[in-house]
């Protein structure tokens, strides 16, 4: 079956953290690179990392230097690990494979809302 099951969102201020977990179906996460992507109120939804099965990563431009990618084999699972979070990083977060998702499974999403 196929399953994307993302956690982990919340309601932080400017500069905090955040840990985000992505639980997947094998048929989704076997062999393939997997990625998070999020949406933001009003705007369409963007790759903000992804991750080959041998760990290669790749972040887009906004993010570097304070979001890391990381993924368990042995529990299907993809994380994202935020740090120095900025009000415009509010959006709900999901994940999908990379750097073509499943178009027509997504997941519930999580909500990240950064705000004092």
């Amino acid at each position: 079956q196929v399953q994307l099951v993302e956690s982990g969102g919340g309601l932080v201020q400017p500069g905090g953290s955040l840990r985000l977990s992505c639980a997947a179906s094998e048929r989704i996460f076997r062999s393939n690179a997997m990625g998070w992507y999020r949406q933001a109120p009003g705007k369409q939804r963007e790759l903000v990392a992804g991750i080959t099965s041998s760990g290669s990563t790749n972040y887009v431009g906004s993010v570097k230097g304070r979001f890391t990618i990381s993924r368990d084999n042995a529990k299907n699972t993809v994380y994202l690990q935020m740090n120095s979070l900025k009000p415009e990083d509010t959006a709900v977060y999901y994940c999908n494979n990379y750097p073509t998702p499943q178009y027509y499974y997504w997941g519930q999403g999580t909500q990240v809302t950064v705000s004092s």
